[in-house]
């Protein structure tokens, strides 16, 4: 029930600042006399929708990692873990030049990790309690080092706009579809009708789905970044022991939420076919520890210097 309120709260919000936009822009209609289309109008008004609903998301996406996770903020450590945990997001995060990001365990038998926030000076960093009682030490420092990683490469702004770019195009063909069907396949040029409507719904569904494979791609693109980064601020070898641990866990159930699984260190699955491939939000773990493996950086932690070294 609680989703299906932000779910509605989300989108009332895109459509009120949406609106705002396009009134003060004084953007039209996108239709013509005769049911044409005004190209440079549909275009304004998919970007508007488009890149809105990505930022809204983005702004809001701590408050919604939190209370969709259960995350529970550490402010003021009770136990010397919690104590721990906290010094080493600190200085992980001086390390990587950011900010102190929150810090937040989430209850889980899983384990897993997750950052987001919407610039790399204002993030969250949690850890589920599952990941705190299996791995060592060692582990969970490469684990925050992954997800600061994260944060600080700007994952979480880039993958926003990319979705708010693919989103745009999405609905500009979409629209740019139906009307065809609408004109010239049912003959109506007395503006907009069911079939423009149906045709657009349904393109909308096809086009996202391949559209989602560019998202899905950065995705996995950005694992790998964020692996390279565990392994320079916590060590190579310690960023592998915490992949191994990770695959040895495949068969724990995936709990973390849909909407939060990008956000993850692992979705808790093996991959399976091509096709599940190219709609998988991270790479298989074998792949990632293999791409650790071939790089040339230390096992051991660096003392100090950048977060990507000398390249």
């Amino acid at each position: 029930m609680f989703r299906i309120f932000l779910f509605l709260l989300t989108n009332l919000a895109v459509l009120l600042v949406a609106g705002i936009i396009l009134s003060v822009f004084g953007v039209g209609s996108t239709h013509t006399v005769g049911n044409g289309l005004n190209l440079s109008n549909l275009l304004v008004f998919c970007f508007v929708f488009g890149m809105t609903g990505s930022i809204i998301s983005l702004l809001m996406s701590k408050w919604l990692a939190k209370r969709g996770t259960g995350t529970e903020l550490i402010v003021n450590p009770r136990t010397a873990e919690e104590r721990w945990l906290v010094e080493t997001v600190a200085e992980l995060s001086q390390k990587a030049g950011i900010k102190m990001p929150e810090v937040g365990i989430f209850p889980s038998y899983q384990s897993n990790a997750f950052a987001t926030g919407w610039n790399k000076n204002a993030a969250l960093v949690a850890v589920s309690s599952g990941l705190l009682d299996r791995m060592s030490r060692d582990e969970v420092r490469a684990v925050l080092g992954h997800e600061i990683g994260h944060v600080a490469n700007g994952d979480m702004v880039t993958l926003a706009l990319i979705q708010g770019v693919v989103n745009t195009f999405v609905m500009f063909f979409s629209r740019i579809i139906g009307n065809f069907v609408d004109r010239v396949i049912f003959k109506n040029e007395d503006g907009p009708g069911i079939a423009y409507f149906v045709t657009s719904l349904i393109a909308d569904l096809v086009l996202g789905i391949l559209a989602s494979t560019i998202v899905l791609w950065f995705s996995r693109r950005r694992e790998f970044r964020a692996d390279e980064a565990g392994a320079r601020l916590a060590g190579k070898q310690s960023m592998i022991n915490a992949l191994r641990r990770l695959q040895a866990e495949h068969d724990v159930p995936d709990q973390m939420p849909a909407e939060m699984t990008a956000l993850a260190i692992t979705t808790g699955r093996r991959e399976g076919f091509s096709l599940d491939k190219l709609f998988a939000s991270h790479p298989a773990i074998e792949v990632r520890i293999a791409a650790l493996e071939a790089l040339q950086i230390p096992n051991d932690v660096p003392a100090n210097g950048s977060l990507w070294g000398n390249r």
